[in-house]
């Protein structure tokens, strides 16, 4: 069966000296397979993934597996414990203002000149091998900067060195108030339907900063280059996701063994597991490209009834949402309610009833396709 290790890594200090740790768990097979890198928690308030890693480690001690498995829960201890009365504020390093999730690294110059290095008959194998220590050598470099990062940047490529390392790559996250959706690189397609997730983003290959685009970012953009250079199609098998749970600040065991599930069923699809009897539900799965994933902003601060919810479909004309202005409360603009611009599909909303004007009230699918 497998080898199970547990350790710790240092991805902070607080300002009495003393590192903070999160704990790594891995998981090696008996038999070749690919390399898995799951984390969870890097906004402090998006704690379900906890749970699903807890059931992971609960299953995996009793399943044989190929390759390996690396599990990181509460990756991000600092934004964890950014408390402010009965709220999570872990979203942003309270430092710098830096969102935790956008300080990953991407190098498109050093994919390129990569590229030129690579022999004709070179083996795939060996041009992974020697890429992902050239991404792992310019990420020691930045951490070892003599002016230093800050501790978003810090933390990000801390958990970006052992993600780089993976075949897969699965970063586990909430919404506000959201339903179950996923973030897939456009060129992994066909493996959003091995997920028990109804909802599906289309990615491009456009780095924003996340830990998704840092790993599939980096591989589709060597992957074109080097299809250009041999004049023949080159797939290196890496694929990366963000996992989108539900909603943040609460958790559900019975909720986090469905995704817990889910995710082995891609796994066990990517050959990741021995004689598992996971597989994909059969479900109506419904994507849109990035561009249609489209967010509603309020024209006016107020108090909000959010009338539509999150994974059920909206006619354009049907109330999303009413608004009430205690400013005028005795005439006809004490309330205002919002309609849907087109056919929709709200995926979360703003999680407090008490908006300002300019807030993300909804992001919803708009022109989705049904997935087969």
């Amino acid at each position: 069966m497998n080898q199970f290790s547990k350790e710790y890594l240092v991805v902070a200090q607080n300002a009495s000296g003393r590192n903070m740790n999160v704990p790594l768990y891995r998981f090696k097979g008996s038999k070749a397979g690919p390399k898995v890198y799951v984390q969870s928690s890097i906004h402090g308030a998006e704690v379900q993934g906890n749970v699903v890693i807890y059931h992971l480690i609960q299953t995996l001690k009793n399943l044989d597996i190929c390759g390996e498995i690396t599990l990181v829960p509460n990756c991000n201890p600092v934004g964890t414990n950014i408390k402010a009365g009965e709220y999570t504020l872990g979203r942003f390093d309270p430092i710098n203002g830096t969102n935790w999730n956008r300080g990953y690294y991407f190098d498109q110059d050093l994919v390129t000149d990569f590229v030129d290095t690579v022999a004709e008959d070179e083996p795939l194998n060996a041009i992974k091998s020697r890429f992902r220590q050239a991404i792992k050598q310019k990420i020691d470099e930045k951490l070892t900067d003599t002016w230093g990062l800050g501790l978003a940047q810090q933390l990000n490529l801390k958990l970006q060195q052992l993600a780089f390392d993976a075949d897969i790559v699965i970063d586990l996250h909430n919404g506000p108030v959201s339903t179950r959706h996923i973030y897939v690189p456009e060129y992994a397609k066909a493996s959003a339907t091995l997920f028990n997730i109804p909802h599906v983003i289309l990615i491009p290959n456009q780095f924003a900063g996340a830990l998704d685009e840092a790993t599939f970012c980096h591989w589709w953009t060597l992957q074109d280059l080097l299809s250009a250079k041999r004049s023949s199609a080159i797939q290196f098998e890496v694929e990366a996701f963000t996992l989108e749970m539900g909603s943040q600040e609460v958790i559900s065991f019975d909720e986090g063994l469905y995704d817990a599930q889910s995710i082995l069923s891609y796994l066990n699809a990517k050959g990741c597991l021995v004689d598992a009897k996971y597989s994909p539900k059969e479900m109506q799965r419904v994507a849109v490209t990035l561009n249609n994933y489209k967010i509603l902003y309020t024209h006016q601060g107020g108090i909000v009834e959010y009338l539509a919810k999150p994974g059920v479909e909206v006619k354009k004309g049907q109330p999303l949402a009413k608004v009430l202005n205690v400013d005028e409360l005795e005439n006809e603009r004490g309330t205002e309610t919002l309609f849907a611009p087109c056919d929709l599909i709200p995926i979360l909303h703003f999680p407090s009833a008490s908006v300002l004007s300019g807030t993300q009230l909804y992001k919803c699918f708009t022109h989705y396709i049904q997935l087969t």
